[in-house]
């Protein structure tokens, strides 16, 4: 008797959604509390406290209803074999417009493209009513209707252009791969991941948002001396029109070697008080690349990269896998997208061990921009962005240690007042 993998899944996946919701209704009770922890009393307002607690809320209302209709359709995509009988109606496509139905590269370009257009369909309803309806209560969103839709058939265009190319090197590879299928593999994606790093911030990112070098001024010289003191080969910096779609805040750094580039969102620069609090936020990401914490992770990514492929290449070929799915035969994406499924309580695992890792990189990252003498403007920063963002200000420890990658503000102000505490 063949081992049931599509019904051990399904379980998983409910099994999953039962913990998750578990996690999601203790989160919720710790939103509903009146009061701030002690830590934020007279340092967040009760105004931004009250309005940070209605915005929690409706988000955490919605998220259960995602959740829910998520866990029903991908469910009932298993369990009623809607997956075989999409890629056999993709090959009746193919043969009704006279093209090969033989050919496993344009099968499977027909039925990722039925795919795409089945997961807009599902999402828009969520996407508008998160965006039009909880983003603009709350004061967040500022785009149109017609910049949102713009947005989305731009993202799709992108799609139709790089996936085909994508998808059909995988299939090649996988085909031709043999005995060392799986270091080809993690080899094209190492080298696409290097590839897309490269062109995103030059080609794609500017398709949504404009991008302006940072005007003259004390902030720009503050940032360029902090940086030069590090040795931090900064080439480029600027500012990206975020207001233009929401008034979240935020700032990152992308680039290789000797060719960095910083990127401060124009809500962060308007909602600071002063300079000081946007170059220690500055100085905490440089200290993520002082401490190596973006090669650690890259490494880290890389590693289970390459240990999935070795997974795949062990069971691409179980006919009773394939079967078990409804699948008469097998294809190489198939391949892929049931294996994904057959190794999700491992990517749940490992997801939680990223998420500690992050965490406590984030922590390290604090302290190195305290050492550089910006542990009071960190603070105001930090309270400063917590605030303008509404985000949650009590937070269950369970929901947090699974799902946030970022400690939340009162574990970061704790471990701040701790390393002074020590130095005293």
């Amino acid at each position: 008797m063949a081992f049931p993998y599509m019904e051990s899944v399904l379980g998983f996946m409910v099994l999953m959604y039962i913990f998750e919701t578990y996690l999601d209704l203790r989160q919720h009770s710790a939103l509903k509390l009146p009061t701030l922890p002690k830590t934020l009393e007279g340092v967040i307002s009760q105004e931004k406290f009250k309005k940070s607690r209605a915005y929690s809320l409706d988000k955490s209302h919605f998220n259960f209803v995602h959740e829910f209709f998520t866990i029903l359709l991908d469910s009932a995509i298993l369990y009623f074999g809607i997956l075989p009988w999409f890629w056999k109606k993709s090959g009746n496509f193919l043969l009704l417009v006279g093209l090969n139905t033989e050919n496993e590269m344009l099968h499977t370009l027909a039925f990722l493209a039925g795919v795409m257009l089945w997961s807009q369909i599902t999402d828009l309803p969520f996407s508008l009513y998160s965006t039009f309806v909880i983003e603009s209560r709350h004061g967040f969103n500022k785009q149109t209707i017609w910049l949102f839709f713009r947005d989305l058939i731009k993202g799709i265009c992108l799609a139709i252009v790089l996936g085909p190319p994508i998808v059909s090197a995988i299939i090649f590879i996988v085909q031709k791969g043999g005995p060392y299928l799986a270091i080809y593999l993690w080899g094209f994606m190492f080298v696409l991941s290097l590839v897309m790093m490269t062109i995103y911030p030059i080609l794609i990112a500017p398709l949504f948002n404009k991008f302006t070098p940072l005007a003259e001024g004390e902030l720009r010289l503050k940032i360029e001396a902090l940086a030069s003191s590090l040795k931090f080969p900064l080439k480029k910096l600027f500012v990206v029109d975020g207001s233009t779609r929401s008034s979240h805040s935020n700032a990152y750094m992308y680039g290789f070697f000797k060719n960095k580039r910083i990127v401060l969102y124009d809500t962060l620069i308007q909602q600071c008080k002063n300079d000081e609090e946007i170059v220690a936020v500055i100085a905490h990401e440089l200290g993520h690349w002082k401490l190596n914490h973006t090669m650690y992770s890259f490494i880290a990514v890389q590693i289970l990269t390459f240990l999935q492929f070795g997974g795949y290449t062990l069971v691409r070929n179980s006919t009773d896998l394939f079967r078990s799915f409804g699948f008469d035969t097998q294809p190489v994406l198939i391949g892929l997208i049931i294996f994904q499924h057959t190794v999700i309580p491992l990517q749940h695992l490992v997801s939680f061990g990223l998420n500690l890792v992050s965490r406590s990189f984030e922590f390290q990252a604090d302290a190195f921009a305290k050492k550089l003498g910006y542990a009071s403007p960190l603070r105001a920063g930090l309270v400063k962005l917590q605030e303008e963002n509404l985000s949650a200000m009590n937070t269950d420890p369970w929901y947090s240690a699974y799902h946030y990658s970022h400690p939340p503000l009162v574990e970061r102000l704790a471990a701040l007042d701790i390393s002074d505490k020590k130095a005293d």
